[in-house]
């Protein structure tokens, strides 16, 4: 059933195979019905049923009589049951230490367990939990401003804050999606048929490799959000500035904290004339609360390109394995591809000074 294949015959990015069935294997796909009468059984809600999208997973939101919105999640049946157990007690590790946060609550069963068990088909098991519905509306469907990348710098900074001193066995973990990993990519490179793509993305895996990926055992590290972006920060719709939810913890690990602020920061890139606008708006805006040291401000441009770089080589993988999913698989494809072309023609010291030099590009909030 496991499928861990990750480019041309043979070949799959170093590390253990967990991780990258993860990403090869489809996710879960109950019929309403049945996602209806499991969260009768676990949780006693008798409510209507939503399909979320979702990678890896199969998310239902799920509305109660009353009125009460929940998210339920049927994991992907390759994920090890210790990363379900890491993002249940992160969750709940951030509503102790910074109950202000807005992040979802863990709802449990009707036992009084954080999560319980799913047979799916052929018999194979899988995990299923319950989290607080969220209000709000992603940013990625407003209106982008200065303030509102203010308030998502500030934002994911405290949630960084909630989350230091916060450990767990399954924290450190494989995961494609972790900048710090890039260079288990590079047999992905191979699979890109556009010549001058090719090329664009061996350039900046050769950057990350000469002089990213050795510095990064010297940085701190914690666990973090790793996902940070449009799709998963909610505001307000009546104050676009004001954030209401953060959502989406499936691909928290522990890794240096600089990962956190630069793949953040990749997706602010578009949408304005000068693709350093919007990022060094929300860096500026993190390190008002959580400061980066000297060696992680020299490489957190780097990591900016690097999470484009990934985002451009998992995400082509995954849509050809997947066509079924590819418009949500794709949604970050075009925008990382050009954000590429734009640095391509920066040294590593002018990106870095267009990022952490607002005022430089006018862009100062």
């Amino acid at each position: 059933m496991l499928d861990t294949h990750l480019g041309p015959p043979g070949a799959r990015p170093e590390g253990r195979p967990g991780e990258a069935a993860a990403l090869g294997t489809a996710a879960p796909d109950l019929a309403p019905a049945q996602v209806h009468a499991l969260v009768a059984r676990l949780y006693g809600i008798d409510g209507i049923v939503k399909p979320l999208a979702g990678e890896r997973d199969q998310n239902c939101a799920v509305e109660a009589a009353d009125g009460s919105r929940y998210v339920v999640k049927i994991s992907n049946p390759s994920e090890p049951t210790p990363l379900v157990d890491f993002q249940i007690a992160a969750l709940e590790h951030v509503a102790r230490t910074s109950p202000g946060l807005a992040v979802p609550r863990v709802v449990r069963t009707l036992d009084g367990h954080a999560c319980d068990t799913v047979a799916l088909a052929e018999g194979v098991r899988t995990t299923v939990r319950m989290l607080t519905y969220l209000e709000g509306i992603q940013i990625r469907e407003t209106q982008r401003t200065a303030t509102q990348r203010v308030a998502m710098g500030k934002g994911l900074a405290e949630l960084d804050l909630a989350l230091q001193g916060f450990t767990h066995p399954a924290a450190v973990h494989d995961l494609l999606w972790n900048v710090s990993a890039a260079h288990r990519l590079t047999v992905q490179l191979d699979s890109l048929t556009d010549r001058s793509r090719r090329t664009l993305a061996q350039s900046f895996m050769t950057r990350f490799t000469h002089h990213v990926l050795p510095r990064l055992s010297s940085l701190r590290a914690q666990v973090i959000h790793n996902d940070y972006h449009l799709y998963n920060v909610l505001v307000a719709p009546d104050d676009q500035a004001r954030i209401t939810g953060i959502i989406d913890f499936g691909d928290m690990l522990h890794a240096p904290l600089v990962g956190e602020v630069a793949t953040a920061a990749a997706f602010h890139m578009a949408g304005s004339a000068d693709p350093f606008e919007g990022p060094a708006q929300f860096v500026e805006a993190y390190q008002a609360v959580l400061p980066l040291t000297e060696p992680e401000l020299d490489i957190v441009a780097d990591l900016m390109a690097t999470r484009q770089l990934i985002t451009v080589l998992i995400s082509e993988w995954r849509a050809l394995r997947y066509p079924e999913n590819r418009a949500y698989i794709m949604r970050h494809n075009p925008a990382a591809w050009e954000a590429l072309s734009q640095m391509a023609d920066l040294s590593r010291n002018d990106a870095r000074d267009r990022l952490l030099n607002p005022a430089r590009n006018g862009t100062s909030s």
